[in-house]
């Protein structure tokens, strides 16, 4: 019996030892070599600017003195604002439901009360929203007016902790934002090949971005656009892990068969 027991305890112990993965901290540092360096300005790396298109679906927010007023143009927004999970809610994913708010037509038109049609095609967000308050000045006094967009999203995929689809509501979401929102990689995302997918127009450039890097801070790719697609790879390490870990299940059995065969033979020898 003690024989048995101690075969036992050993195929614990081999169990136990095959479920360990070492992980080396140079392949999970985000940004490395800044340790070395204290207080160093980096170079402006400025986001380029987002301009309207057909399609997009724009939250109009409209303020001034006249309540009644202010309803009136920011009906379509009531569904919208309360539908759709923008980043920094709980889940920070995107809602299903698809967001109200104003769609551009494809003349690059959108159509609001009283004002009528406005064209925003080709605007910023800014210029979009100085071009809808001097349509508004007619109807309102001292009025202001902020848009976003509402469709805007990303996609991050593969290793991360809450992979998910999100709203982009602005062009200053980066990538290191991104992975954020996304609880971070696991400790077996692989940092140093994060691919990303961007369309635009016809388009689609892929591209593989070191995130262990500090320079990547310079990288044209450092904020997020609209459709982009983040995808974290699995290591090497994880790989191999399962498979030891799966065929050492597999052997289990079969050791522990082994293991009493032995203590029945013994038993019955004595």
């Amino acid at each position: 019996m003690k024989l048995y027991r101690a075969l036992l305890c050993l195929s614990g112990i081999v169990f136990v030892a095959s479920s360990c993965v070492r992980v080396n901290t140079k392949d999970i540092t985000y940004f490395q070599g800044t340790d070395s360096v204290s207080n160093q300005v980096l170079p402006p790396n400025l986001p380029t600017v987002t301009r309207i298109q057909a399609d997009d679906i724009l939250a109009v927010t409209v303020s001034s003195l006249s309540e009644e007023s202010n309803v009136i143009f920011n009906f379509p927004n009531v569904n919208a604002l309360t539908t759709t999970n923008f980043p920094g809610s709980t889940g920070g994913g995107m809602a299903r439901n698809q967001p109200l708010g104003y769609l551009v037509n494809p003349q690059g038109n959108i159509d609001m009360p009283l004002v009528g049609s406005v064209k925003l095609e080709g605007l910023t967000l800014k210029e979009a929203g100085d071009s809808i308050k001097a349509k508004l000045l007619t109807f309102l006094k001292e009025p202001t007016v902020n848009v976003r967009f509402l469709n805007h999203k990303f996609t991050i995929i593969g290793e991360v902790n809450r992979p998910s689809v999100f709203n982009l509501l602005d062009d200053h979401t980066t990538l290191p934002d991104a992975i954020g929102m996304a609880g971070d990689l696991t400790i077996y995302g692989l940092r140093k090949n994060v691919m990303l997918i961007r369309t635009t127009g016809e388009k689609r450039e892929i591209v593989k971005l070191d995130l262990t890097k500090r320079d990547f801070f310079n990288s044209p790719y450092y904020y997020i656009k609209n459709n982009d697609v983040i995808y974290i790879d699995i290591s090497k390490g994880k790989v191999t892990y399962t498979d030891q870990r799966i065929q050492t299940i597999q052997l289990i059995p079969i050791f522990t068969g082994i293991v009493t065969t032995l203590v029945l033979i013994l038993n019955v020898i004595k």
